[in-house]
């Protein structure tokens, strides 16, 4: 699924902590972003967190 990419996130983490990252990312041939956007979505699938209403929805109202 394609999302539109317009916020920056940045974080502060441990040494090994971004080496994980960029381990994992690299086995699954991803970005180190992408494997983020994947750690996210599976956690909030695995514990059924979800937005009330889409972010895009949310916009539209704004524009």
């Amino acid at each position: 699924m394609s999302r539109l990419k317009d916020e920056t996130l940045s974080i502060r983490t441990s040494a090994e902590i971004k080496q994980l990252l960029r381990m994992a990312a690299e086995r699954e041939r991803r970005s180190v972003a992408s494997m983020i956007e994947i750690l996210v979505l599976d956690y909030a699938k695995e514990h059924e967190v979800r937005l009330e209403r889409p972010v895009d929805d949310r916009r539209k109202e704004v524009d």
